[in-house]
């Protein structure tokens, strides 16, 4: 009874680690480079809890779309190893482009007929120092399968 019970445990603790959803392979290549970093680093080991995804629509298609966020990852010998005072890198995936902001907070907003991405960014990207606001729209450009965007 107790081997199963560990069993049970080791599967729970197991199934945690991965992601809610099955991933696009760029992202999936971040979680991996992000788990050999961590292992480098002392030994570490990496953690990806359900919130480092997010399913949402950031085009304003209909289709959720995806988003990694590496801050949410934890390595057990690093305690900042994807995050830095210019933010945590987060990718945005819409298909299969995928684009990488180092962001200190995100979210997604309708504004009119568009859906924008705003992206809370370094004040140096405003022209300033880390204590200035700063904020980048993204909007997505079908034509050209990409965000445009403008910070500032």
């Amino acid at each position: 009874m107790r081997s199963v019970l560990a069993s049970l445990a080791l599967a729970l603790l197991t199934a945690s680690a991965a992601p809610a959803q099955d991933l696009p392979a760029a992202l999936q290549a971040e979680i991996d480079t992000a788990r050999t970093d961590c292992a480098a680093f002392e030994n570490g080991t990496l953690d990806v809890p359900w919130e480092a995804t997010t399913r949402t629509d950031l085009t304003g298609d209909g289709t959720m779309d995806l988003v990694l966020d590496l801050g949410k990852l934890r390595c057990s010998s690093a305690a900042s190893l994807y995050c830095g005072t210019g933010g945590c890198s987060v990718l945005f995936a819409v298909g299969d482009t995928v684009t990488r902001r180092l962001s200190k907070g995100w979210s997604v907003e309708r504004l009119g007929p568009m859906t924008v991405v705003l992206n809370q960014r370094h004040g140096s990207d405003c022209g300033g120092t880390n204590l200035r606001p700063c904020v980048e729209a993204m909007v997505w450009d079908p034509a050209e399968s990409r965000f445009s965007s403008l910070a500032e």
